[in-house]
């Protein structure tokens, strides 16, 4: 499905307002001190919801002038956090240079990882060398049990990705006083929303400590958001309306306060500059006057731009929240 189909049919929420007609006062950045970059849509895994319809397959990838372009961009603003998504990033040719790059530079830099392919031959180094560099590593594993990964990820996933962890867990990750940081990435196996991440939390600790003595730091719940494959699946199953209207009812005003797009910068493969990852997946650059891709970056506009929105915004704003690093309103 194209981003002009979802987007047409995000428009249509029957019986229910649009979200920026929700939102009482335009939605603006109050900063930027998040570089998100997205290296590509290349992928070992083509997991059913995934929003950014990652496959092995994929020639959408970040050249590398454009990670040079975010370099001198943080060697000249103070931009705290560095958090690099895909795809899987592990599969970019120039992610081990960038990451030595980025750690000279004394940043918070984060790699989101499907952890199974850190047990492909070729990227087996990884897990060390994000170690050496005090990369936080942020795994998605959307349960703590194996049919629902598997259903959702391909037969053995599970297996494979308790592997993984054990394997990030003997580096140190995840234990006392290593300094070195782990948190899991939870999406629904369905069309519903998160349960409370504090709870959830505890559960996926509890569980598996005690089944497979796994450690991690942090549990982040993520509102599956109605775009790529999610969307297609939701309209395949005749669940768009229903989740939609989920969304909207769970509206929350308080969490709309801290959207990650209010201080995030979500940068394309193509250097295509976005406000956040889902509109990156929809094609709907910034927008409003500020700059809308790398080459032309203006720090001044960016920070106190005007948001780009639409109704797919429903799933940052719902229950407690959605970002990419936690729930909001807790």
């Amino acid at each position: 499905m194209q981003p002009l189909e979802q987007r047409k049919i995000l428009q249509q929420i029957p019986g229910q307002k649009g979200f920026s007609q929700r939102v009482k006062e335009k939605l603006r950045a109050n900063d930027i001190e998040i570089l998100q970059i997205n290296l590509g849509h290349r992928c070992n895994l083509a997991c059913k919801h995934c929003h950014v319809e990652a496959h092995p397959d994929s020639d959408q990838v970040m050249a590398r002038k454009y990670l040079e372009k975010c370099l001198n961009i943080l060697r000249e603003y103070s931009i705290g956090t560095v958090d690099l998504t895909g795809g899987a990033p592990e599969m970019h040719p120039d992610l081990e240079w960038f990451i030595k790059a980025v750690s000279q530079l004394n940043r918070r830099l984060l790699v989101r990882t499907n952890l199974v392919v850190l047990l492909e031959e070729e990227y087996q180094h990884f897990p060390k060398l994000f170690a050496d560099h005090k990369v936080e590593v942020v795994a998605s594993l959307p349960a703590y049990r194996s049919a629902i990964v598997d259903r959702i990820r391909g037969n053995g996933v599970f297996d494979k990705s308790l592997k993984a962890l054990k394997l990030l867990n003997d580096l140190g990750y995840g234990q006392e006083n290593t300094g070195l940081i782990i948190d899991l990435v939870y999406n629904p196996a369905g069309s519903y929303l998160p349960g409370g991440q504090a709870a959830l939390e505890s559960e996926y600790k509890t569980h598996l400590k005690k089944a497979h003595d796994i450690v991690f730091n942090s549990l982040f719940t993520i509102t599956n958001s109605p775009v790529g494959r999610f969307l297609e699946y939701l309209v395949r199953s005749d669940n768009y309306v229903d989740y939609m209207t989920e969304l909207v009812d769970a509206y929350n005003e308080h969490a709309l306060a801290n959207v990650m797009c209010k201080s995030t910068l979500s940068i394309g493969w193509d250097g295509t500059l976005y406000d956040c990852d889902f509109n990156q997946m929809l094609k709907m650059p910034v927008d409003h006057g500020a700059p809308s891709h790398l080459s032309k970056f203006d720090f001044q506009a960016l920070k106190s731009r005007e948001i780009v929105v639409g109704n797919h915004c429903y799933c940052c704003t719902a229950g407690a929240g959605s970002s990419c690093q936690e729930a909001i309103d807790e």
